[in-house]
């Protein structure tokens, strides 16, 4: 099948400037799990049948897991009330027969598992074998409206700096197969597996997307539009900003703190936009040192300047970043998720992961996600 071609740069263009200003729409994968002995179950199409069509709820490439969609929103207080509302109905489904976790991870089931089969993967699960067995990963995925064109793509670029920051903040992944990989995310090392990971290319025009959209379609290599999977992208058909670098997060409260960060930055970001106050773009390379170190330590490590190198604790870093950012978040109606991401920079979920089964055990951590995840 020929895929279709991506919108052009007018298109793009188009899409961006009628964009309204800042909503947010959050995008939470889960793990289903056995209720008896809480590891993966490949039963996500068992859920979705049970919950009767509901456009809120989606298969992903994993048979164990499955997606909540908290529709735009015009605050994060909003998006959070629609993603706890999608987690209970979706918990409802359930009906006792599986359990749903969130986390970026599953601590201690195999690393290899049973995929969903249907026509939306199967090219993925011909390409990528057992890579793609691989990738039972989840994600906390949010969208952001930057409304023009031009400012959507100066905020993409200078985003992309602030990458790992977001990455240590919202890390919850530091168990794999029953050991402590010692690493605050394993996630990212899994999905750098596929191509077109971690952080993205700087774009100096929408015609420079289009082009790289284009050549990938041509060569066969995107199976459509939407296969940009880098940790920051412009969603080709929302018109959104999409940051897809957060672990799943445990609780909503949580997923809710994150959001809220995304949101407080992109309209920061656009705010020194508006000012002429952006720098100019970072290479990729040096931002990856930093990504490194969240993946590694998470707020635990260290950030280096990306002009001077100097390094300074991930915590100050994040401090520092919502001192800035608190301003804009009581604009936009966040200013409660903010101060609970400060809570996520002195213990994220990987540090909560580790001290609840330093009590508890790696086997029976997912037995406390699980009775997280209704968690406000």
């Amino acid at each position: 099948m020929t895929p279709n071609p991506p919108p052009s740069a007018a298109e793009l263009r188009a899409r961006f400037d009628a964009a309204p200003a800042y909503t947010v729409g959050i995008e939470d994968e889960v793990m289903v799990l056995d209720p008896g002995t809480h590891e993966l179950a490949p039963r996500a199409s068992e859920v979705l049948a049970r919950a009767g069509g509901d456009p809120r709820f989606k298969a992903e490439l994993p048979a164990s897991q499955l997606e909540i969609l908290a529709p735009p929103s015009a605050t994060v207080p909003a998006a959070a009330a629609a993603l706890l509302e999608g987690r209970r109905e979706l918990a409802a489904a359930c009906a006792g027969r599986v359990r749903l976790a969130a986390a970026g991870v599953h601590p201690s089931s195999p690393g290899v598992g049973q995929l969903t089969q249907s026509p939306r993967y199967e090219r993925t699960i011909r390409e990528y074998g057992e890579i793609a067995q691989r990738q039972l990963v989840a994600a906390l995925q949010v969208h952001v409206a930057v409304p023009g064109a031009d400012r959507a793509l100066a905020v993409y670029n200078a985003a992309r700096d602030y990458l790992p920051w977001l990455a240590a903040l919202a890390a919850n992944a530091p168990f794999y197969e029953g050991r402590d990989t010692g690493l605050a995310s394993v996630r990212v090392k899994l999905g750098e597996l596929l191509p077109r990971q971690g952080i993205p290319p700087a774009l100096d025009s929408w015609d420079r997307y289009t082009e790289a959209l284009t050549w990938g379609l041509a060569s066969g290599m995107f199976p459509d539009a939407s296969s940009w999977w880098y940790e920051l992208r412009p969603h080709p058909r929302y018109g959104t900003l999409e940051l897809r670098v957060p672990d799943g997060q445990t609780t909503v409260g949580d997923a809710a703190a994150v959001a809220a960060v995304a949101q407080a930055l992109m309209a920061w970001l656009g705010d020194r936009h508006d000012r002429a106050e952006l720098d100019r773009e970072t290479s990729s390379w040096r931002i990856e040192q930093n990504r490194w170190s969240a993946c590694r330590y998470g707020v635990e490590g260290e950030m280096a300047d990306l002009r001077t190198g100097a390094t300074r604790p991930t915590r100050d870093c994040l401090h520092e970043l919502l001192d800035a950012l608190a301003p804009v978040a009581a604009r936009l109606g966040s200013a409660a998720e903010l101060r609970r991401a400060r809570e996520l920079v002195e213990t994220n979920g990987a540090i909560a992961q580790r001290r609840v089964a330093s009590h508890v055990g790696i086997p029976n951590l997912a037995g406390w996600l699980a009775s997280k995840f209704l968690e406000p």
